[in-house]
């Protein structure tokens, strides 16, 4: 049994902790934050404490925190015999190098507190400073996972990039749709199946093999007439901006 202190109560240590709570392998014996009333969620069903003093000895400490203050309680914990790990990322793994034992836990997903989520799917990236931690990380992703992977910090990096790009992107691009179809009093969820059968092609094939629309096909007569409609200059800049990157991406005339 893998024992955890969790550091955090926000939306990723929530999800974290949900997931813990139904292995077989893993067990939080703590919770922390600096906030008391945060704690209150987890307080039923184990130890909370607002102190850094106070930690239990563990296995590993996840620190699921603000990539701001990762250093900073990072160092508060470097006497601290067990694994200390982040969540983050973007942020290093150089960055905990004062601790004695470190490593990365990151989930590539993205998290709402009220959102459920399948944690056998999630992908885990992995890294360590010592070989024997990396194992270790390994059982604790296992303990609620089937993906999970060796990323380095260079590769996170990137990782971490093509994920604003294909979540964080797309779902501003959602609420444009959304925008568009509430002021022409039209319902969001007809465009829903659309967007479950664009997502459900690239499980299948490259995004640029399924790529369709007018950008794609040199359709400039349906280019401008979309452009007319579009009332906000910053959509007006998105929709140009994307439309200029598939046609050169497809080798159409600009």
């Amino acid at each position: 049994m893998i024992n955890v202190v969790l550091l955090g109560t926000g939306n990723v240590a929530t999800h974290l902790f949900q997931a813990f709570s139904t292995s077989e392998e893993v067990v939080v014996i703590q919770v922390y934050n600096h906030s008391e009333a945060s704690l209150l969620p987890f307080s039923e069903k184990t130890a909370v404490t607002t102190s850094l003093q106070e930690l239990k000895e563990a296995d590993i400490y996840l620190m699921a925190l603000k990539d701001d203050i990762i250093v900073e309680i990072a160092n508060k914990l470097q006497e601290r015999n067990g694994l200390v790990v982040h969540t983050s990322g973007a942020v290093p793994l150089n960055a905990l190098e004062k601790c004695r034992r470190s490593g990365i836990f990151y989930p590539l997903q993205t998290f709402s507190k009220d959102q459920p989520v399948d944690y056998s799917e999630i992908p885990f990236c992995l890294e360590a400073k010592i070989p024997d931690d990396l194992e270790l990380l390994k059982d604790l992703a296992s303990g609620i996972s089937r993906n999970y992977y060796e990323v380095d910090s260079s590769q996170r990096k990137k990782l971490h990039l093509a994920a604003v790009f294909v979540c964080n992107f797309v779902n501003h691009l959602y609420t444009i749709g959304e925008d568009i179809c509430r002021n022409n009093e039209l319902p969001f969820e007809i465009l829903q199946p659309l967007i479950k059968e664009t997502a459900e092609k690239i499980t299948r094939s490259s995004p640029k093999e399924v790529q369709t629309g007018p950008a794609k096909r040199g359709d400039n007569s349906t280019i401008n007439a979309h452009l007319e409609l579009i009332a906000s200059p910053s959509d007006k800049d998105i929709y140009q901006l994307l439309t200029k990157a598939i046609k050169t991406s497809h080798g159409k005339k600009l």
